[in-house]
C-alpha cells in the first residue's frame, strides 16, 4: 500500500498510475483500518507496519486534503444570490444497460429542473422519457450506443447550443449558452469524457478535457461546467480543467460528494462534477437519491450575477474546435 500510494506521486500520464487517483479515498480507509489491526496483531514487527500503513494513508490524505472538511471552501454555500436569477439543474448519467426507466422519470418529476442533462441515453432512454424531456421548450439529443449518448433538455432561453467531438470520437460534449429570466447569460459545458485506461496515455485526454472547459463558444465569463468526467476532482486531469478554465468547485472544503457506484458512496468516488466560474453562484448542491444508475444524480440550484460581465473575454474564439454532433 505505501508503495502504491507512493508510485502515484510519479508525474506520469500512464492510464495504470492514473488510476490510482481513484481510489485514493477508500485506500485511506484500508489503511487506517490495517494499521490498528497490525498495532493489535502485529508481533514484534507490527510498528514496521503500522509506519509504513500510516504513510500510505498519510500521502493520499494530502492529495485528498482539498476536499476535506478541514479544508478552506472555494465557494461559499449557500451563496448570496440576493437579486439574481436562479435555476434548478439535475446532472445524471442514466447507466444505457438500466431498464429501470420509471425511477429516472420520477426524478425528473420531482425536482423538475430548469436545466437537464442526461448522459449514456440511447434511443430506448430517449423513448422512455418523452413524456418528461416534451415538456421543455428546448432539447438537443445526441443518442449512442457507445455510452456517450447525451440528451440536454432547458426551459431557459437559449442564444445558442452544440454538441461537438473535442474529448474523443463519438463522446459529445455540450456547449450553451442561456439566458435567465432577468436577461442574464451564462454558458453551460456538459462532458462526458472516456476515463483513464491502463495501457494508454493520458496526455492527449487531459489536453482535450482542458481544453473543452477552456474554450467555450461565446467564450463568456459566467460559466457551468458539469457531467460525468469519468475522473475525481483531486486527480492532475481534473486540476488542470480548474486551472486552465479559471473554474471554482463548490465541494472543495465539504466532502467529496461521492457519486460511484451508487449503492456504495461511502466507500465510493466522485466521477460527477460540477463547477462555476464568474458569476454564476451555488445556492444549494445534493447528491440524488440511487435510481437504477450506477451513478447517483447530481442537483444543485443556481444563480447568475446579471451585474457580473458577460462580455467577450479577450482572444474569444468564437466557435468550438470539433465536429459539430447537433
Amino acid at each position: 500500500m505505501l508503495l502504491l500510494a507512493l508510485v502515484s506521486l510519479w508525474p506520469t500520464n500512464r492510464g495504470m498510475v492514473r488510476m490510482v487517483d481513484f481510489v485514493r479515498e477508500p485506500a485511506i480507509y484500508l489503511a487506517a483500518a490495517s494499521a490498528v489491526l497490525a498495532g493489535l496483531f502485529g508481533g514484534r514487527s507490527r510498528w514496521i507496519a503500522v509506519a509504513m500503513l500510516t504513510g500510505s494513508a498519510a500521502i493520499n490524505l494530502v492529495r485528498l486534503w482539498p476536499y476535506s472538511f478541514l479544508a478552506s471552501a472555494q465557494v461559499p454555500l449557500p451563496d448570496d444570490v440576493d437579486g439574481m436569477s436562479c435555476a434548478d439543474v439535475l446532472a445524471l448519467n442514466v447507466l444505457q444497460s438500466n431498464d429501470r426507466y420509471d425511477r429516472t422519470a420520477t426524478l425528473i418529476e420531482r425536482v423538475d429542473p430548469d436545466i437537464l442533462l442526461l448522459m449514456e441515453t440511447d434511443e430506448a432512454w430517449l423513448d422512455a422519457l418523452e413524456p418528461q424531456l416534451s415538456r421543455y421548450g428546448y432539447r438537443l439529443d445526441r443518442p449512442l450506443d457507445n455510452t456517450y449518448g447525451m440528451a440536454f433538455a432547458t426551459r431557459l432561453e437559449v442564444d445558442r447550443a452544440a454538441m461537438v467531438s473535442n474529448t474523443g470520437n463519438n463522446t459529445p460534449t455540450l456547449y450553451a449558452t442561456l439566458r435567465t429570466g432577468d436577461g442574464a447569460r451564462f454558458e453551460l459545458v456538459g462532458l462526458h469524457p472516456r476515463p483513464p485506461l491502463p495501457g494508454q496515455s493520458t496526455e492527449a485526454r487531459d489536453a482535450s478535457i482542458a481544453r473543452a472547459g477552456a474554450r467555450t463558444p461565446d467564450q463568456l465569463g459566467n460559466v457551468l461546467a458539469i457531467g460525468d468526467f469519468n475522473d475525481v476532482p483531486w486527480s492532475r486531469t481534473t486540476e488542470n480543467f480548474r486551472e486552465v478554465g479559471g473554474y471554482l468547485d463548490p465541494r472543495a472544503g465539504r466532502g467529496s460528494y461521492a457519486t460511484f457506484p451508487a449503492g456504495l458512496t461511502a466507500l465510493g468516488w466522485p466521477l460527477d462534477q460540477i463547477m462555476v466560474k464568474e458569476g454564476v453562484k451555488v445556492e444549494s448542491l445534493e447528491i440524488g437519491p440511487d435510481v437504477g444508475s450506477d451513478h447517483r444524480p447530481v442537483i444543485a440550484r443556481v444563480c447568475v450575477d446579471p451585474m457580473a460581465p458577460d462580455s467577450d473575454m479577450p482572444d474569444g474564439i468564437g466557435i468550438v474546435p470539433g465536429s459539430p454532433e447537433g
